[in-house]
């Protein structure tokens, strides 16, 4: 069983958390605005898109949707139904569960990531990985990788 001191942050340790969490989002921030000034999608309905891209058939169940993105369940629902309403994913019930849909990726979906790409590459490779050297890259991914996995632990 841990002591109280075991719980309580030091200021190295909480400075290290407080730059992860300012770079992400000054990263975003300005990857956001990239994007949006070359008029391709906000990067949450960017990150659907690619969830689907990358599963098998371009589609998933709904609940296996919101594992891979950073959304709330409420907040996914909504942007769905945008990205359906825009012709980018198609739902489909699934018969052998009545509560169950998938979310299937269309080919202006498709289209539309592929169109996106550059824009949100250039911003990673501006705003991130040019300011790394290989071995920080390599100390920051099997940092974060282990972080990751072990939150994922915790989720489960």
């Amino acid at each position: 069983m841990s002591n109280e001191k075991d719980k309580k942050l030091d200021e190295f340790h909480l400075a290290a958390w407080r730059s992860f969490l300012n770079a992400h989002a000054s990263v975003i921030e300005l990857i956001e605005r990239e994007m949006a000034s070359a008029h391709q999608l906000p990067l949450s309905s960017y990150d659907v898109l690619v969830a689907l891209s990358e599963a098998p058939d371009r589609r998933l169940r709904m609940h296996e949707l919101a594992s891979r993105v950073v959304l709330s369940r409420s907040g996914l629902t909504r942007l769905v139904d945008r990205l359906e309403e825009q012709g980018m994913l198609a739902r489909e019930r699934i018969t052998t569960d009545r509560r169950g849909a998938s979310a299937i990726l269309t080919e202006k979906g498709l289209a539309t990531l592929r169109a996106a790409w550059p824009v949100y590459a250039g911003g990673i490779k501006q705003y991130f990985t040019d300011l790394l050297s290989d071995e920080e890259v390599t100390v920051l991914t099997g940092a974060l990788s282990r972080i990751d996995a072990k939150a994922r632990e915790n989720l489960t």
